[in-house]
């Protein structure tokens, strides 16, 4: 059960219950409608005040510079552009001269951009949000090849607001991303505070609780915050006003609702993305062509930018994974990526690797050369039967044939 509760300046504070009638909440204690509109009821005829403020310093740090991937994902969450399009509008800021070079897997930022940044926060934003000395970052991805460094602006100095008049509204959209992104990596992490705040009932017996953080020096945040995927949201991160113990609260909404487990929320371009990356499929030049494909070959439509697969994408997955199955696999790519880079870097025979590849490969193709269509027809069938025909309400077989009754549906 959600409350909001405003304190006499009229600063919201989002809590939920977790006592009531004098005992602490245990995870299905409020399990039926009636039980939640009884606790809604009791909640309303209270009136609360600031029972108990916790407090605990935290640094949040900022994010490091763009690498591809982790620009497509931001210009997706906050542009909502597509791959491709973050991609055609960063190649011409990149021919343009505004910006390094946008196919990188590297976070690492030259001597010169390090201290070109030092001197713009110094300029625009003073002392205290200075470093003593200079951030580095290092790359985790494991098939990381950094043969760039992170993209950023080619001249720090360079502000958004200079570059206004220069750039279409898209191009100064994402040059002011990669531009904030930059120099926020260099300032000062965010001090916080991780509070909780309790809030009780005058007759001492429900207790309502707000998790959260009060800013108490914003650091990078001044400039920049990370956005995050759904999945990501939680009450931790939300900011609370300050408040003292004792003060009264005014009661706003309170809302009991009903929670169900869903499955994991379909991806997007930018959790895709990030997807891809974590799986090591693909290369940073080729995410948003992967995407582009996908899309222009009718494997999936988007709706509210979300994936949603079509069932063109699903016989081609299903027969891939049947007659092809060691080549569809997450960590095929991947391990080929890595014995790719070991013949750039002389480890590896690269007629060895082909021919290690093909005599394998030539082999699953005459096995299912000569398969009947019947047959491969059969194997989709029974895999994306629950699919094609979900079993009906009435109990009855799906598959009967609905004109004739007797004929079975494939």
């Amino acid at each position: 059960i959600d409350a909001e509760l405003f304190t006499q300046t009229k600063a919201l504070i989002k809590s939920h219950l977790i006592q009531l009638d004098g005992k602490k909440l245990e995870k299905f204690d409020i399990n039926t409608e009636a039980k939640a509109l009884e606790a809604k009821a009791k909640i309303e005829a209270q009136d609360f005040s600031i029972a108990n403020v916790e407090r605990k310093k935290a640094n949040r740090y900022p994010a490091p510079p763009f690498t591809t991937s982790t620009l497509q994902q931001e210009a997706a969450r906050k542009l909502r552009f597509s791959a491709k399009k973050t991609m055609q509008v960063a190649q011409k800021l990149y021919e343009d001269g505004y910006i390094t070079y946008m196919r990188t897997d590297a976070v690492n930022l030259s001597q010169e951009a390090i201290s070109a940044c030092r001197d713009a926060i110094l300029k625009y934003f003073g002392e205290a949000y200075l470093p003593k000395s200079a951030k580095e970052y290092k790359t985790k991805s494991k098939n990381a090849q950094e043969a760039h460094e992170a993209i950023r602006p080619s001249d720090v100095m360079n502000t958004p607001k200079k570059m206004e008049a220069k750039l279409d509204t898209d191009g100064y959209k994402l040059y002011e991303l990669i531009w904030k992104r930059t120099v926020a990596c260099q300032m000062n992490p965010a001090v916080l505070d991780k509070v909780v705040i309790d809030a009780v009932s005058a007759d001492t017996k429900i207790m309502l609780r707000a998790n959260g953080q009060v800013i108490e020096f914003d650091g990078f945040l001044k400039l920049y915050q990370e956005s995050k995927d759904d999945s990501d949201e939680d009450d931790e991160n939300r900011i609370l006003p300050n408040v003292t113990v004792g003060e009264a609260v005014d009661k706003g909404e309170i809302t009991p609702e009903q929670h169900f487990t869903t499955p994991p929320p379909r991806f997007t371009e930018a959790s895709l993305v990030k997807k891809l990356e974590e799986l090591g499929i693909g290369r940073p030049s080729t995410y948003a062509s992967i995407i582009a494909v996908l899309q222009e070959r009718k494997y999936v439509r988007v709706e509210k930018l979300r994936f949603i697969p079509e069932d063109r994408g699903r016989i081609v997955t299903v027969f891939l994974e049947n007659f092809f199955k060691k080549y569809v696999e997450y960590d095929f790519t991947a391990q080929l990526e890595e014995y790719l880079d070991n013949v750039s870097a002389g480890e590896m025979e690269w007629k060895k690797l082909l021919g290690g590849f093909w005599v394998k490969f030539i082999k699953n193709i005459d096995a299912v050369k000569p398969l009947q269509i019947s047959e491969v027809i059969d194997k989709i069938d029974e895999v994306l039967s629950f699919h094609l025909f979900p079993p009906r309400e009435d109990g009855s077989d799906p598959r009967v044939c609905p004109e004739c009754g007797k004929g079975r549906l494939s």
